[in-house]
């Protein structure tokens, strides 16, 4: 039984890897968040970051109350 054959270079290998598929999947969304991000006035900015420092902020607890059941 033959075996695949593997491409012969090093781009060629990397093409298809999952990894840099999923980039070039997602290389769109990021750059559209980025963009979104830029138009927003600063004190929509502060009020996106300190939602994110509150959802960390549970989570966090919500990990210690889960580490103190066990």
């Amino acid at each position: 039984m033959a075996q695949p054959r593997r491409p012969n270079s090093r781009a060629a290998r990397l093409q298809g890897h999952p990894a840099v598929r999923r980039a070039r999947r997602a290389w769109p969304l990021l750059l559209e968040a980025k963009r979104r991000w830029d138009r927003m006035t600063p004190e929509q900015q502060e009020r996106y970051r300190q939602m994110a420092r509150d959802y960390a902020q549970r989570g966090q607890q919500a990990l210690g109350r889960r580490r103190r059941k066990r």
